[in-house]
């Protein structure tokens, strides 16, 4: 079962209802739970295991566990999708220890290389931050969060959302500016 694609952000509160619900067997708030947190949890379990049709059939157990044991859930003790979380590596890591060993290489047959892959808690840190970006990239309202959208994701110079919009370029300008000053109140309002 692959996740479902670009979650939509949930504010804790809201993951923790949905969690104590499928609790209680409400299989629509368990499908709502899902469809907002599986691409999450595939990511964390994707880094443990590359192979995707593996990670697939991990996440179906993820999610089975997840359905058994929401009961389980104390929100006093942690975030609905750090628990989660660690059900996903904890499953994704058995899956790993099940797969068969491959002979071991000689270390100085290894290249050396660092290390560049990044934490599943920092994966989770960055993603939240990320939901948080377009919540308030949201809450600027059209033309702005389309003006903001094109110049920082897509990479449009002010001449060419100028064009593009049919405004001038001094008006583009202070569209960015303020959108820019806007975001980062909404950012550290959050914190």
């Amino acid at each position: 079962m692959p996740p479902s694609p670009a979650p939509d952000a949930l504010p804790r509160s809201e993951l923790v209802a949905l969690l104590l619900a499928a609790a209680e067997g409400d299989e629509p708030s368990f499908s709502e739970l899902y469809r907002r947190t599986s691409a999450k949890l595939f990511g964390v379990v994707l880094r443990i295991c590359p192979d995707r049709g593996i990670a697939e059939d991990v996440l179906v157990d993820v999610y089975l566990t997840i359905w058994r044991r929401a009961g389980a859930f104390d929100p006093g003790r942690a975030s609905p999708i750090t628990w989660m979380a660690t059900i996903a590596r904890n499953r994704a890591i058995d899956a790993m220890r099940r797969q068969p060993r491959v002979a071991p290489v000689a270390i100085d047959m290894v290249p050396e290389m660092a290390d560049c892959a990044t934490l599943a808690e920092a994966a989770l840190i960055e993603a939240e931050g990320d939901a948080r970006l377009h919540l308030c990239v949201e809450q600027l309202g059209e033309p702005q969060s389309g003006a903001i959208r094109a110049a920082f994701f897509h990479g449009l110079t002010y001449a060419q959302l100028a064009t593009t919009m049919a405004v001038p370029l001094g008006t583009m300008k202070s569209w960015i500016r303020r959108s820019l000053a806007r975001l980062k109140e909404c950012l550290h309002a959050e914190d």
